[in-house]
């Protein structure tokens, strides 16, 4: 086994191309660690990610008897893509795959929040608060993580500044708060008139002219991001719908007054039955969107990080529909090129009754707080002290993960 053992508004505007959210010109996040310039991503895959499928312990000796039917093999018809000589991949991510084997994305395995419960809604609270009980929704840790970045240049004349980026069409709990974004949604309405922007400006030019200047970037957003050559409209919870969030949000962030950190929440990933043709469809999405960023931000790629989180794990048994319940320990996908990948990061817990938590879910021995402490200290030049107090209150005893960043 190879697996790597831790140690412990005034208004809004709906424009062309998409909607624009509450914002505010602040000065421009060009500090980092090592002198870097970097972006910073966080995907929440809202409904719980089963990680026993997604990168399934293939050599686990109980593995195959707990998974019955939905067990994976490395071999035959619809094999996974092994990882090491433990742990393989979900055949849907040949993408992410590629970017294991280049050394940039790399696998948390039985990980989770400080949340141990099975509400969607409270597990979902408590991964994107950041505190470690739910009820928490004023606002989000990484709003309050990008309050407490240390401050960069000066912006120059004419450009944004903008320091966070919301995608879709609410923005995830994980990115409200006091610190300003940025909101950028796909659009499913019909494209307007090329002489409508130009009308309403002159409109708001005369007699609103801080809305004016509001349309104007709302308008130059819409077009960075969403002038995509693609067919079919989808939303967050299949692969079309992420394959677009993702390639917008990066065209935004590649920009180099443009936002530096961002978060996107893709739907629809509760298993109960039917989980084979659910995930296979859904992970599609998933490994698209991993393409979608390396290949828009371009040179910004190298000081990306991206990490892939859900609100708990699903039960190691298999119900009654070949899907599986609400459970505990589950998988985070990190990605990017300052990611110091090629390895799965995992201190096995086994899958044994008397290993599992409760004798039905796979336990959790990585604190998705340490992995995320580590890249904001190494990778944004984020303080330890300001991550513990302010940004995931309550996590003094979760030291910073170490030796995630290239």
């Amino acid at each position: 086994m190879t697996c790597e053992l831790m140690t412990p508004t005034r208004r809004a505007v709906l424009g062309a191309s998409g909607a624009l959210f509450a914002w505010a010109f602040i000065p421009r996040f060009a500090y980092a660690a090592g002198g870097r310039d970097p972006r910073f991503i966080t995907i929440i895959l809202r409904g719980a990610l089963d990680g026993l499928t997604a990168v399934p312990p293939v050599g686990d000796p109980d593995y195959k008897a707990l998974r019955q039917a939905i067990a994976m093999t490395t071999s035959g018809p619809h094999a996974a893509l092994p990882l090491d000589s433990f742990f393989a991949l979900h055949p849907s991510m040949p993408n992410f795959n590629g970017l294991y084997r280049a050394g940039e994305a790399a696998v948390v395995h039985a990980s989770a929040t400080a949340y141990r419960d099975r509400s969607h809604f409270d597990g979902q609270d408590v991964l994107e608060s950041g505190y470690e009980m739910p009820g928490r929704v004023d606002s989000g840790w990484l709003n309050r993580m990008l309050e407490g970045l240390p401050k960069g240049d000066k912006v120059s004349p004419g450009s944004s500044g903008i320091r966070g980026l919301s995608v879709g069409a609410n923005a995830p709990l994980v990115i409200r708060g006091k610190a300003p974004v940025l909101g950028w949604s796909p659009s499913n309405l019909q494209p307007v008139s090329d002489d409508l922007p130009p009308r309403l400006m002159d409109l708001y030019n005369h007699t609103d002219p801080l809305f004016a200047k509001i349309l104007a970037e709302g308008i130059s957003t819409g077009k960075i991001a969403a002038g995509l050559d693609v067919k079919a409209r989808g939303g967050p919870g299949d692969p079309t719908g992420m394959e677009q969030m993702a390639r917008g949000a990066a065209r935004l962030l590649a920009q180099d007054d443009g936002p530096r950190v961002a978060a996107l929440a893709f739907e629809g990933w509760d298993t109960h039955a039917g989980e084979v043709d659910r995930l296979n469809k859904l992970l599609v999405g998933l490994d698209n969107s991993f393409a979608a960023f390396q290949q828009e931000l371009g040179p910004a790629w190298k000081d990306t990080a991206i990490v892939v989180a859900t609100e708990f794990g699903r039960t190691a048994q298999v119900n009654g529909t070949e899907g599986t319940d609400h459970g505990t320990g589950t998988t985070a996908f990190l990605a990017g090129g300052a990611i110091k990948g090629g390895r799965v990061i995992a201190d096995w817990p086994g899958l044994k009754p008397a290993q599992l938590r409760d004798g039905r879910d796979l336990a959790a021995t990585t604190d998705l707080r340490a992995v995320i402490k580590g890249i904001a200290v190494d990778l944004l030049g984020a303080s330890p002290a300001i991550l513990t107090r302010d940004v995931f209150p309550g996590s003094d005893h979760v030291l910073p993960m170490k030796g995630l960043i290239a």
